[in-house]
Order: structure tokens, then C-alpha cells, then sequence
């Protein structure tokens, strides 16, 4: 099952959250909230609608609250992406490879792990 769908602003909290690996909100609140002008009011309401969709959990440690990804690292970015590809691109990943291969810089790297992600999908269509 889907989760529900995550906005361009909660996509970039969850990813300061992830990257931070635990955080309060106040301490998200200042390094994130404060340089995109939100007020930790905002930032707490976003922090707990992440959560009510299963996004976020937290556990309260010494008398706070402590926010962390429900998921592994990167797995709210592959929900977002699935998300997108099955409402805007009706399931078709054709249009996103092609805007792919004509705007964005691919680092070394990156292509290894497409060209890989390649592989992995002709190998499965020649086993079913």
C-alpha cells in the first residue's frame, strides 16, 4: 500500500530529518525552519502531519520528543517518485527517463547505478 502523498516542502523535511538521523523540533525548527523563514509552529505541524502519514515516528528521550524517518534512508524518496509516477505519469516511467536523458546531469556514479537498475529489470523479464 501507498503512503499518502508528500509535498515538495515535507519531501525536503524528511530529508533534513533523514540525514540528521534524529532530531527534536527545535533543532529542526533552527536548521531548517529558520533559513526557509517557518516558524517552529510550522515546523512541528509538519513534522506531525509527516508522522500521521507514517512518514516520521518519534520517541520521547529525557522529556522530548525525538523525530527520526519511519523508513529506511531513501525510502521516502522512492514512495514520493512511485507516488508521482503512478498520479502524474499514469505508471509510465517512459516520459521521466526521457526528461532524464535531455536535463539532468548524471554523475559517474549515478549512471553505474541506473545502468545496474537496467540490468536488474531485463534480467526479471527474462525469468518471467
Amino acid at each position: 500500500m501507498l503512503k499518502s502523498t508528500i509535498g515538495d516542502q515535507e519531501l525536503a523535511l524528511l530529508h533534513y530529518i533523514d540525514e540528521c538521523g534524529h532530531a527534536s523540533v527545535g533543532e529542526v525548527a533552527v536548521g531548517y525552519g529558520e533559513p526557509r523563514g517557518l516558524a517552529r509552529s510550522t515546523v512541528l505541524t509538519m513534522m506531525e502531519r509527516l508522522r500521521g502519514k507514517g512518514y516520521l515516528k518519534r520517541r520521547q528521550v529525557k522529556g522530548m520528543y525525538r523525530y527520526s524517518t519511519a523508513t529506511g534512508p531513501g525510502e521516502a524518496m522512492r514512495s514520493a517518485v512511485g507516488s508521482f509516477v503512478e498520479k502524474t505519469l499514469s505508471g509510465s516511467v517512459s516520459p521521466f527517463v526521457a526528461w532524464l536523458s535531455e536535463h539532468a546531469e548524471v554523475s559517474d556514479t549515478e549512471l553505474a547505478q541506473l545502468e545496474a537498475l537496467v540490468a536488474q529489470l531485463q534480467s526479471k523479464r527474462k525469468e518471467s
